[in-house]
């Protein structure tokens, strides 16, 4: 993740320096993949009503861009609050992305995860087959599904695992393994 540190009426002092690193560094535990460069700014406002500085947190996404601020007297004080309001803000980017992963069909929400069902009809031929859950939902796959397995070495009634989403003709699935796997 790239970082700029910016000043605006101000020197950066190196315990602001420090902290701002420790957050980031933080930030990079848990959100590694997501984060692709963050700014911060502290800027002196000595004629706002809020107080003297303000802290200014711009965060870009893929798709997106977060945007934290904060006023006060103490800068420290206002870097740990800006950077707990964007990480609980880049938490609620993640449980968005995770719920969009569900799929409601028949009343019914299948999650992203792992779903098992049987294979129902296979076209080894024609690279593709349809799966049977529990629910009774029919779910096609794909040759190109599949996981640690070919197309020969399935069968019908056979158990696999695997995850759904909402293709342009319906359910599919995304990945498929064997169960015994």
């Amino acid at each position: 993740m790239e970082l700029k540190i910016e000043a605006k009426n101000l020197d950066i002092r190196k315990s602001w320096q420090e902290k701002i690193e420790e957050e980031r560094a933080k930030l990079i535990r848990h959100y590694a993949n997501l984060m692709l460069h963050l700014r911060v700014t502290i800027e002196a406002t000595p004629g706002y009503k809020e107080g003297g500085h303000e802290v200014r947190l711009v965060a870009t996404v893929p798709n997106d861009t977060v945007v934290v601020k904060r006023w006060g007297e103490s800068v420290r004080p206002l870097l740990v609050e800006a950077f707990d309001v964007l990480g609980e803000q880049l938490k609620e980017i993640v449980k968005k992305r995770q719920d969009h992963k569900t799929v409601k069909v028949q009343g019914a929400v299948i999650d992203d995860k792992t779903t098992s069902g049987t294979i129902r009809k296979i076209a080894p031929d024609a690279s593709y087959g349809f799966i049977v859950t529990d629910d009774k939902l029919d779910i096609f796959f794909h040759a190109s599904s599949l996981k640690d397995i070919s197309m020969g070495d399935l069968a019908e009634g056979d158990e696999v695992r695997f995850a759904i989403e909402e293709g342009e003709k319906g359910l599919q699935a995304t990945w498929v393994k064997s169960a015994s796997a």
